[in-house]
């Protein structure tokens, strides 16, 4: 598999450094939310992260040929504590990928194949009919379902209708879920990381809006060039396999999490975000093309995405504050599935992608 993006690790990690590298003056901003100053643990814990990213896309890379940015774009999810959605056909090796960060990061996996007799408690679990062995009466015993993971893998998730679909809503935002009136706490971290087949539509639920802006991103994983296709037939299929080592625990990952959320951000930063968000709704924006083609925009859960997620980039590069470049990097991902465009943009062959990429030449 390959990584198309100029901007991929390999390219712009920093070189690894005794001294901590300094924050830019003109990246500080004033708010008290995003305050300018790290102790000096959390800056040395950055650059320990840093080198703990490489370290896992160096163990994922082992099992998945290429597919960098891919890789890139799944780690921030994961430290800025969001859900990804995994567009992609199949045969990319995306349950595989999955699969292989919960090894990596040795958390509990739990997969669940999502078709259209599927129930919701077979998502959440359900109380059923036991009887005690010390009493010998019978009683109501709840029991488990597969969402009491770490890393939930929602495979095809538009194969369910939507009230199964539903049945993860609650458990996406409040990492808790509800049954039979009872609430029961998820296990901490917890990911859903779905999948879904971007070509067949046919006998399939679309997720609806308020369910896709659940997810912190859209990873679109395309199709391998020539040189990683080569190395895929050589390394898949021999005798023997390589296999992915861990590299962090459960309370690592959240400590990363904590850590990514005391970055500082900067006042340029901040302020592009704010815009580019903005700039992707009709009603506020002055491109042309997106008060034309655009039905709806992102609303704020965009702005609070992209603002975790260049932090996490920063910090997977060892950073001490990110850029503006790092906003342009993950506004694909983050607002291709907040969008949706109107019938006159679909008649005319208009895509989210083109829009997204008019909002880029703004930003640069």
């Amino acid at each position: 598999m390959d990584s198309r993006s100029a901007d991929s690790p390999d390219s712009s990690e920093p070189p690894i450094s005794s001294e901590p590298p300094a924050i830019p003056e003109d990246s500080l901003s004033s708010s008290s939310a995003t305050s300018n100053t790290l102790p000096p643990d959390d800056v040395e814990a950055i650059d320990e992260l840093g080198k703990v990213y490489r370290a896992l896309r160096d163990e994922l890379s082992k099992v998945i040929i290429g597919q960098h940015e891919v890789v890139e774009q799944l780690a921030i999810c994961l430290f800025s504590r969001g859900h990804a959605l995994l567009m992609g056909v199949p045969g990319l090796a995306k349950t595989l990928l999955i699969s292989s960060v919960g090894e990596c990061m040795h958390l509990s996996f739990s997969r669940i194949q999502f078709t259209p007799d599927l129930m919701p408690a077979d998502i959440t679990g359900t109380d059923i009919i036991q009887e005690s062995a010390a009493t010998g009466k019978r009683g109501f015993e709840y029991i488990k379902g597969p969402v009491f993971a770490n890393l939930l893998l929602a495979d095809e998730i538009n194969r369910a209708p939507a009230k199964t679909q539903s049945a993860l809503l609650e458990a996406m935002q409040e990492n808790k879920v509800t049954v039979l009136g009872r609430t029961y706490d998820l296990d901490k971290p917890f990911f859903v990381l779905a999948t879904q087949n971007p070509i067949e539509q046919e006998g399939t639920y679309p997720l609806p809006e308020a369910q896709l802006d659940r997810f912190f991103m859209q990873i679109d994983v395309d199709y391998p060039d020539l040189a990683a296709e080569r190395e895929i037939l050589v390394s898949t299929t021999g005798a023997t396999v390589d296999t992915a080592v861990g590299v962090m625990g459960a309370a690592e990952l959240v400590e990363a999490q904590r850590l990514v959320r005391h970055v500082p951000v900067g006042e340029s930063v901040l302020e592009t975000i704010l815009n580019a968000v903005r700039e992707c709704r009709p009603e506020t924006s002055a491109i042309p093309e997106v008060r034309m083609h655009v039905s709806w925009g992102p609303g704020p859960r965009a702005s609070q995405a992209l603002m975790l997620g260049v932090r996490a980039r920063a910090v997977t590069g060892a950073r001490l504050a990110p850029s503006v470049d790092d906003v342009l990097a993950l506004i694909h991902p983050i607002l291709r599935h907040r969008m949706a465009l109107n019938f006159a943009a679909r008649a005319e062959g208009i895509t989210v992608t083109q829009i997204i990429d008019r909002l880029c030449e703004t930003i640069a």
